[in-house]
């Protein structure tokens, strides 16, 4: 029996091999029923009527051919039904991988937003050292000039350094003046008692002399 054009578009609309088998197959299955039919036709058997023995022998021949086809499309049927089941399932898998990823993908985007803010937000602190009255760079590096090759970074940590340095040297100094400051401030209020003193001793002393006195002025 030729093949239709219907079937002609089929088969060069699907590619895949086993789709493929599985039409052939049908197409076949549907040639071998026509052929049964034709020859249940050609040969004008009723039910009132039993055909001769060839004609049974070709239909018995004919029965078995299609009972074959028929069986082959069972088999793929079910080979069909496995493989759509086994082809959902990792279908599934896969969503559910791809469903994990993408999570993962914008936990990841979340994340990156997060270190974009807070490296955003540490590039616009207002660092205290940068509020530090540094000697300028050029002062600093005609004193240290070991540091004219360093980085900004260890060039900064070399000039707060610097600065500690200074302020500590500082810091003895005027802890020694202060020192001294109290030393000069406890020799003032000593000196301030002992005229104090010598001041009461000179008021008792004057007024000891005082009778003496009177005496003297009586007889002169």
């Amino acid at each position: 029996m030729p093949t239709s054009t219907a079937d002609n578009n089929t088969e060069d609309i699907v590619t895949d091999f086993y789709l493929q088998s599985v039409l052939a197959t049908s197409l076949h299955t549907r040639e071998q029923c026509m052929n049964l039919i034709n020859l249940v036709e050609a040969n004008a058997i009723v039910a009132s009527q039993t055909p001769s023995i060839g004609v049974q022998l070709e239909l018995s021949k004919q029965q078995r051919l299609l009972y074959s086809h028929l069986g082959q499309l069972r088999e793929l049927n079910r080979n069909a039904i496995l493989k759509v089941r086994n082809t959902k399932q990792t279908t599934a898998e896969a969503r559910q991988e791809i469903d994990r990823l993408h999570l993962q993908l914008q936990n990841l985007y979340y994340e990156e937003r997060h270190l974009r803010g807070e490296i955003a937000a540490c590039d616009s602190y207002d660092h205290k050292y940068q509020q530090l009255p540094l000697i300028p760079v050029g002062e600093f590096l005609e004193v240290n000039p070991e540091h004219t090759e360093d980085d900004e970074k260890t060039l900064m940590f070399a000039r707060i350094n610097h600065e500690l340095s200074e302020r500590e040297l500082l810091e003895q100094e005027r802890q020694g003046l202060l020192k001294k400051k109290q030393g000069l401030i406890a020799d003032n209020k000593k000196r301030k008692d002992d005229l104090a003193s010598l001041d009461k001793d000179l008021e008792t002393f004057i007024d000891a002399a005082k009778p003496i006195q009177k005496i003297f002025e009586k007889q002169y």
